[in-house]
């Protein structure tokens, strides 16, 4: 929600924290288990192109066969540019718990073929040190190296093992020839690691000496949940969802304390995806594709999405390149319409306050009544949240409760995050459509 060179700036502290990732809720995971399905009985992995259509529908299993579900998810952009022999350490915080990992590497922004010839997945043990005996290397249709496409992404072969909820997953990987502009997540709010030369085998963090604060080449993960029916929520949003002004390398964006409800929640819902982009817009490209232009990638094409809880459009209204209620409800409208024809359900949230931050005016504060009035009433979405109730001052419905405001007044702090996340309806997230 904030400028490129805001985020760039805040991004700083983060590239140099060199803290583990901790998560206070949950619990330590153990390394691999042994899982009695081999790899060989999943499907082979695919490539597509982003944004050339909406992904097919599904509906909820009643079968016995086990289907894949993201764990984890972080919506791609273009990055700087790749760099020959670089390797990367990243970690990531998983939902859902289940066996046969695979991940999706992206190279969306790409602009010629993206070799990457060595990929490892492990546990996280302290920084960017491994559990010992959990970092396996990841195949890809059998093979050690894949070369993913300008424009395309690759699913690595299922790995065998189970992989508890709440885990801190960590991917390594390696190009021996990146080059041009590179796809990732800047902000990941998050400690990874990064090293000249292949070190991706190493379960030692001696050769993984310098942080980024950003995920690369790395988009989703999934796994295959015990229970057949278990389905993802995909949290669609900008940069309150993305997690900006939640604490670092504390999983407490909101959408990560849904996951930790979900997990204990009686509930067929485990997995979450956080597909927030900082300064994103519903309707036009800025900072990262508008929402309308990624929504096939990094939401319709998780697999075992169940619902898309849509909260974004405080950045089209703050832009006053003037945009009506009516130009953000046709968005919206836009994004129910492909998401039901896709087979999802979309739970969608109101608004929340802003004024106190810089480009707050009267007029944007009216367009924002407007559009969350409708939120509240139209009947077109599957479930809705009021994050504006929540997050709004009783004394100044405009302006964040300072509670839970993160001192910018447009962005909740970790208070905010889990009070957000502590007001949605999880059984208004387990639907059919």
């Amino acid at each position: 929600m904030t400028g490129r060179y805001a985020r760039l700036l805040g991004l700083a502290a983060v590239l140099l924290t060199t803290v583990a990732c901790q998560t206070g809720s949950a619990t330590a995971a153990p390394v691999w288990q042994p899982s009695s399905q081999s790899s060989s009985q999943s499907s082979s992995p695919s490539s597509s192109r982003p944004s050339t259509g909406t992904a097919p529908s599904s509906s909820r299993s009643t079968a016995s066969a086990r289907q894949d579900v993201v764990t984890w998810g972080a919506s791609a952009d273009q990055m700087g540019q790749g760099t020959a022999d670089r390797g990367y350490r990243l970690v990531v915080h998983t939902s859902a718990a289940g066996s046969d990992l695979r991940v999706r590497l992206s190279n969306a922004f790409g602009d010629r073929p993206l070799t990457l010839d060595s990929v490892y997945a492990g546990l996280q043990s302290q920084g960017a040190a491994l559990k010992p005996g959990s970092n396996k290397r990841l195949t890809f249709d059998g093979a050690r190296t894949v070369t993913v496409p300008a424009g395309a992404t690759a699913w690595s072969d299922p790995l065998p093992g189970s992989l508890p909820a709440g885990s801190n997953l960590v991917v390594s990987l390696h190009s021996p020839d990146a080059a041009g502009p590179a796809t990732g997540h800047w902000m990941a709010m998050q400690t990874s690691y990064a090293t000249q030369g292949d070190h991706t085998a190493e379960e030692s963090a001696a050769n993984w000496t310098e942080t980024t604060g950003s995920w690369w080449y790395l988009d989703s993960v999934s796994v295959r949940p015990k229970n057949p029916a278990t389905g993802a929520v995909v949290a669609l949003g900008d940069s309150i969802t993305d997690g900006w002004a939640s604490t670092s390398d504390q999983n407490r964006r909101w959408p990560d304390y849904l996951a930790r409800r979900l997990q204990k929640a009686d509930t067929e819902v485990k997995g979450v995806a956080d597909e927030g982009i900082s300064g994103n817009k519903v309707l036009a490209d800025g900072a990262g594709q508008a929402a309308l232009n990624r929504l096939d990638r990094d939401v319709l094409s998780q697999p075992g999405v169940r619902t898309v809880f849509l909260f974004e459009g405080v950045n089209d209204i703050k832009a006053h390149s003037g945009v009506t209620a009516a130009d953000l409800i046709a968005g919206y409208q836009e994004v129910v319409r492909r998401a039901h024809a896709a087979g999802k359900c979309v739970v969608a949230s109101t608004v929340g306050p802003f004024e106190g931050w810089s480009e707050w005016d009267p007029a944007g504060e009216a367009v924002r009544q407007q559009v969350n009035q409708y939120i509240r009433t139209s009947g077109e979405f599957d479930g809705i949240a009021d994050f504006d109730r929540i997050l709004r001052s009783p004394y100044d419905q405009a302006r964040m409760l300072p509670f839970l405001d993160g001192g910018d007044h447009i962005h909740p702090n970790d208070k905010g995050m889990q009070a957000m996340a502590d007001s949605v309806d999880l059984a208004g997230l387990d639907c059919d459509h």
